[in-house]
């Protein structure tokens, strides 16, 4: 399966949508611990209500499944030993960098090597896959 720059490109924009909107989904379900309801039917549709009638959830959902249309149509023009580690290890990335700009914490030394990390990993993965100026190498 020829694999392109677009692609790639894509994949990085699904990271870009899950990755942001994961902790803002995170800031929006403050609160659903606090539900009780005597049965676990009446605990579930009560957590549902409460999470799609609050737009501090909703909003960042609604784009987190948009970057999941996007990755089930980029899925067709790529391969999946690259889609998958590219689309997650960057989420990962952006999920903790988001988090940090949010004020969720500091985040560790170690997590920033960690970060370093996947970038090299994901080029090199990136680059084994399109090779010099899109031709693979052989």
């Amino acid at each position: 399966m020829a694999l392109s720059f677009e692609s790639i490109m894509l994949l990085v924009v699904v990271a870009l949508f899950w990755g942001t909107t994961n902790p803002f989904m995170k800031k929006g379900a403050v609160g659903i611990e606090r539900i009780k309801a005597s049965s676990r039917f009446k605990q579930l549709l009560q957590e549902t209500l409460f999470l799609f009638t609050n737009f501090k959830y909703l909003a960042p959902f609604v784009i987190n499944q948009i970057g999941s249309v996007v990755y089930y149509f980029t899925l067709q023009t790529t391969d999946l030993s690259l889609a998958i580690p590219v689309s997650n290890s960057l989420t990962f990335l952006i999920t903790a960098l988001t988090g940090r700009l949010l004020g969720e914490g500091n985040i560790h030394r170690n997590t920033y090597i960690g970060m370093l990390f996947i970038l090299f990993g994901t080029t090199l993965c990136c680059y084994d896959k399109i090779g010099v100026a899109g031709t693979k190498l052989e």
